[in-house]
């Protein structure tokens, strides 16, 4: 039975801290279905207080509210282990992830937030515990699923399940970052209510090219992978020069280019080799924007911490 009086399990001097993965979702071709944690991380502490607080760094702008999505995924992981009224936590926040360009921002805040709840359970959730909860809350467990386990995750929400998949070595992501946002709200509306038979066939069998691939290593098959047509087309006058740009990224040695979630993040993955002629042929489409470089993430991580000044 979950105590229902259970506060912070650590000393006054003493803080919880967690960290979880950027992510890409998709894949191309696994439209909510297949994604991938980056090597960027938003990093979260919290202790005892007697509101719950937010401070806020990084990108974007967080107002200081309860209603933020760490106390969300908190405040869910908690009611999930039958707590209704969790006590007040103090939350800092560092967050390097793009907000609303298609990197997972939001997923991430909702697992730091069930992570500290899993942590100051005693890990009565665990990693699949938490990632039902955050899949439910948050509705697109493939940006979920790789917060939680890391690397590349095949996701379903319904009903809730994720695995991992192979991480391959010796690769890197490129990332075009522009400088305007596409929330996901007007990019989900972008979509029509049906397709046509052929075009989910297209996709269903490169989806399936996604696991096979990195279970073989014939990397060379991800770029027939990440083809798509159930949602980046449709999507395309939301992101100008989307379709001109993936084709230079392929010209410049990418395995494989995509939308990252609802965009407007351009992702190739690439040999090392490869990497500054991406970043190069990305340039026109990230504009005034940004190009990014890292590896795979991690999963979801914590520890008990010396508590950060404030």
């Amino acid at each position: 039975m979950y105590d229902e009086n259970l506060s912070l399990q650590v000393s006054h001097d003493e803080s919880l801290y967690v960290q979880v993965p950027a992510t890409l979702a998709n894949l191309g071709a696994g439209f909510d279905a297949l994604g991938v944690a980056l090597d960027l991380y938003l990093e979260v502490r919290a202790w005892p207080a007697s509101t719950d607080q937010l401070h806020y760094t990084g990108q974007g702008q967080v107002p200081n509210t309860p209603d933020n999505l760490i106390h969300q995924g908190y405040r869910a992981a908690m009611a999930a282990l039958g707590q209704y009224q969790p006590s007040p936590i103090a939350i800092q926040a560092h967050n390097p992830i793009p907000l609303a360009r298609g990197m997972g921002s939001s997923s991430a805040a909702l697992v730091a937030g069930a992570a500290l709840a899993d942590a100051l359970s005693g890990g009565q959730l665990g990693r699949e515990g938490v990632f039902r909860v955050t899949a439910a809350l948050e509705g697109h467990p493939d940006n979920v699923g790789p917060a939680v386990y890391g690397g590349f995750v095949a996701a379903l929400a319904d009903p809730p399940l994720a695995l991992p998949l192979p991480a391959p070595q010796g690769v890197l992501f490129v990332l075009g970052v522009p400088p305007y946002e596409v929330p996901t709200p007007l990019a989900r509306a972008a979509l029509p209510g049906t397709v046509p038979h052929a075009d989910a066939v297209y996709n269903l069998a490169r989806s399936a090219l996604w696991p096979a691939a990195l279970y073989s290593g014939r990397l060379e098959a991800l770029r027939e992978a990440a083809k798509d047509r159930l949602h980046q087309p449709y999507r395309a006058h939301l992101m100008p020069g989307l379709e001109a740009a993936l084709e230079r990224v392929y010209q410049a040695g990418a395995l494989a280019a995509f939308v990252g979630g609802a965009g407007p993040t351009l992702a190739a993955l690439a040999r090392p080799s490869q990497v500054e002629a991406i970043r190069q042929a990305m340039q026109d489409y990230v504009g005034q924007g940004s190009t990014l470089v890292m590896g795979l993430g991690e999963g979801l991580r914590w520890k008990v911490a010396s508590v950060p000044s404030r």
